[in-house]
């Protein structure tokens, strides 16, 4: 049952085959028996409450979705009602929050059951998490390797059959990355199209929350319930009504003569051999479905890490101030006076690197560096934006790009304590981000038993395209079945 499908699973839902009870016993069994430490926080009674919901409405046949009764969990950036939200952090490690976050209330509603909350970098900042208060996550293809950040838990929850599918969040790359390094699909929508209301804010102008399962094809039937507009979020745009999951269908046209951009910017850098064998194998098989493949040029990718980490952490340091000790969260037992609080409470409150956030973005805020680092990080933005528009809609355009997810497979837990090392993982992923336009990752091969990720960008609003065209891929390959030994 762990191996099946959101698809297959609702089948047998329906036809009555398990039930939503004996299915979710079977996720929360493994979950026990695993030591990935994916899960931080896991309440089998409420888990087992919302089972019994779930249940009587595929007994009664009403209001039933193709999700309702499939256990899911949410990456712990969304807050939960009755469930601990912690980001990650001391800060908030025994939070609980009074509402839910918009798509967890959407999920909700569309009948998923509740398995837990899972592991991340702390407040969604890292690519490897192991910046999380509550240890780093194990890959399952390699317990001494990273599953990637800051979605980490989610990607290796599902990667392991602990759950059929996850929530997740992408401000540079989190679903994207760690999906790639764990061998799962992964999928960030255009910015904008999920609500961030009840989503603990990394770096607003950036953090897109999006689903993370086995397949391309359960990936839309989870974006037809979590894309929407919401009044309670600035940046929520109104979309009109897709379904996701249509255009997936066996009897739909192919991909003959789509346009494959390939930028050279994503090549001529030092990716692993065995990585870029596994994306030139990829795009063949594109080749063989009918695609053509096209060399562009995207000259501004080397710009778009300094750009990002400009940006991104401007934004966070507004944001982490609300933490100060006073209304929630964590707060310092010795302290003298009020200012002596807020020092010792974030202090200790907050890791290593949010702390080297906070400090990046006030100086790249302050007065004397605003015009000399953050506005001109966001003109900068702004070119990245147009060369993607360029490419999409110029005299020589293409459908979509395709390269890798990250220049390299998982590397080892610790093996990267540089944080400049760090960052530059994310080469290949932040430009997407600083546009907001629409990717995922598909498995595409193995190095030495480590996945390795195709990376698939579209323009703005094309979800279904990039979901119909690595629903096309994984029809004729089985990169995305294959599952790690436990």
């Amino acid at each position: 049952m762990y191996n099946k499908t959101i698809k297959e699973l609702s089948l047998l839902l329906k036809n009555k085959k398990i039930s939503v009870i004996e299915l979710t016993k079977i996720f929360l069994d493994r979950i026990k028996a695993s030591n990935l430490n994916a899960f931080i926080h896991v309440d089998e009674e409420l888990t087992l409450m919302q089972a019994n919901i779930a249940e009587k409405k595929i007994i009664s046949g009403n209001n039933l979705t193709q999700l309702t009764g499939i256990p899911i969990a949410h990456k712990d950036i969304f807050v939960t009602r009755h469930w601990k939200t912690t980001a990650g952090s001391k800060m908030l490690a025994n939070y609980i929050s009074p509402f839910n976050a918009d798509i967890v209330e959407r999920l909700k509603k569309a009948g998923t059951v509740m398995l837990g909350k899972l592991n991340c970098d702390e407040f969604a900042m890292g690519s490897s998490n192991e910046n999380s208060y509550f240890g780093p996550v194990k890959n399952p293809w390699d317990y001494s390797a990273v599953p990637g950040g800051s979605s980490g838990g989610s990607a290796a929850a599902v990667a392991a059959r602990l759950v059929p599918a996850t929530t997740a969040s992408d401000t540079g790359g989190s679903i994207r990355q760690p999906a790639a390094l764990c061998g799962v699909t992964g999928i960030k929508p255009t910015y904008g199209s999920i609500s961030r209301y009840g989503m603990i804010a990394f770096a607003s102008s950036l953090d897109q929350a999006g689903p993370i399962a086995k397949t391309a094809e359960d990936c839309a039937l989870l974006l037809n319930v979590m894309i929407g507009f919401d009044k309670r979020d600035s940046t929520s745009l109104q979309r009109k009504n897709e379904d996701f999951s249509y255009g997936l269908k066996k009897n739909t046209k192919g991909i003959k003569g789509l346009r494959i951009g390939m930028p050279r910017e994503f090549f001529n850098v030092n990716l692993d051999t065995d990585v870029q064998h596994g994306i030139y194998s990829a795009l063949k098989e594109f080749e063989k479905l009918g695609a053509k493949l096209v060399d562009i040029s995207m000259p501004k990718t080397n710009l778009s890490i300094p750009v990002y980490y400009v940006i991104a952490p401007a934004e966070a340091a507004s944001n982490l101030s609300r933490f100060d000790g006073v209304r929630y969260g964590y707060r310092s037992k010795n302290y003298k006076n009020l200012v002596d609080m807020y020092k010792k409470s974030r202090t200790e409150g907050f890791g290593e690197e949010v702390k080297r956030r906070i400090l990046i973005g006030s100086h790249v805020l302050s007065r004397d560096f605003y015009n000399i680092y953050y506005l001109q990080a966001q003109r900068i933005r702004r070119l990245i934006s147009e060369d993607f528009q360029k490419i999409f809609t110029g005299p020589n355009s293409c459908d979509v790009i395709m390269g890798p997810v990250s220049p390299t497979v998982a590397w080892n837990i610790g093996n990267k304590r540089d944080p400049i090392v760090n960052y530059l993982s994310d080469i290949f992923t932040l430009s997407t981000s600083l546009a907001g336009l629409p990717g995922m990752s598909i498995p595409c091969g193995f190095s030495v038993n480590k996945p390795i990720g195709l990376q698939i960008i579209g323009n703005y609003f094309k979800e279904a395209q990039l979901l119909y065209i690595a629903h096309q891929y994984q029809n004729i390959t089985d990169w995305h079945l294959k599952k790690p030994k436990l």
